[in-house]
């Protein structure tokens, strides 16, 4: 299995650390490139800066997008390591310092889901190839010898994790060591992957644009759940789709549909209640104009049926 170990800012560190959130958004203050040195599922953990040189704790990773500021905070919030967006911005110029002020700047998110912070006294010792030139971080295989020594340890820190503290993962159980081994390819359909997660794997499944108009602009489009998260809707890109923001609200209200054959229904209620419409009814029928390319990621039957019974009015 390949890992990573991440060097880590102390202060995200310990900010997150007292909040013990179900997911974290590990950001890089560089909005270009990509990270996948790793595949999703697979432990990401965290280093401390010098004269901390321990591993302190860490997550499994989801996936890395590069997102604007203001979507990062939309998405993540506190669980950006900061308790304002004025303070992340903040955070974040610091690093940019010989960058020009941009309005609302691209920053790199690595997401992780059911991260541990593990208290001082169980700290592990910086890999012993660590080199001091390291800045961003270093993969491992477990099944060398230095990986295997690492994962050893980890897992022995998980195990002590697990029966002492409240759950780590969102509406379920902390992750057993012998069940972070067996993550993988399946990770993201399985795992209980948190709000911002959720934001992100839609937006960018959907290639950032509204699936019923095409729409572009970032800041007007939001992940809609299909089955709703309050009503046992998962948090997986198949119960989502990325709308318009008034699409959105219409599609939660019930005004607005999708057929499991991906075509738009606009409810006549629309109509009846407001004695208005037009623009909308002018989407009845249309097929989805943007749908994931890959299978895995499209809207499911099974949710679309959900909601054509339970929210639609037809």
């Amino acid at each position: 299995m390949k890992f990573y170990v991440g060097v880590t800012d102390n202060k995200w560190f310990d900010f997150l650390a007292s909040r013990k959130p179900d997911e974290v958004n590990f950001w890089r203050p560089g909005g270009s490139g990509s990270f996948q040195i790793i595949p999703p599922g697979a432990p990401f953990l965290f280093k401390l800066h010098s004269p901390d040189n321990f591993i302190a704790g860490g997550g499994f990773f989801v996936s890395h997008s590069n997102l604007p500021l203001s979507l990062a905070w939309e998405a993540f919030g506190e669980k950006n390591g900061a308790a304002s967006l004025e303070t992340l911005r903040a955070m974040i110029e610091k690093f940019r310092s010989n960058k020009p002020h941009e309005h609302d700047p691209t920053i790199g998110c690595t997401i992780l889901a059911d991260p541990f912070f593990l208290q001082r006294r169980d700290w592990i010792p910086a890999p012993s190839n660590w080199a001091p030139s390291i800045v961003q971080g270093k993969s491992y295989e477990s099944e060398e010898r230095i990986g295997r020594e690492i994962w050893m340890e980890v897992q022995d820190r998980l195990a002590r994790i697990v029966p002492k503290e409240p759950p780590l993962r969102a509406g379920g159980a902390s992750p057993s060591a012998e069940e972070v081994a067996r993550y993988g390819a399946e990770f993201l359909t399985r795992a209980r992957l948190g709000q911002g997660a959720f934001r992100v794997l839609v937006t960018d499944a959907y290639t950032r644009r509204c699936a019923i108009t095409g729409e572009r602009t970032l800041p007007a489009l939001e992940a809609a759940h299909i089955q709703p998260f309050a009503k046992s809707g998962p948090n997986v890109t198949t119960n989502g789709l990325l709308l318009r923001s008034d699409l959105h609200k219409l599609f939660d209200s019930g005004y607005l549909s999708v057929t499991p054959d991906l075509s738009v229904e606009v409810s006549r209620k629309i109509k009846e209640e407001f004695e208005n419409g037009r623009d909308y009814y002018a989407l009845h029928g249309r097929k989805l104009v943007v749908v994931p390319a890959t299978e895995k990621d499209r809207p499911s039957s099974k949710f679309l049926e959900w909601h054509n019974s339970n929210t639609y009015l037809a």
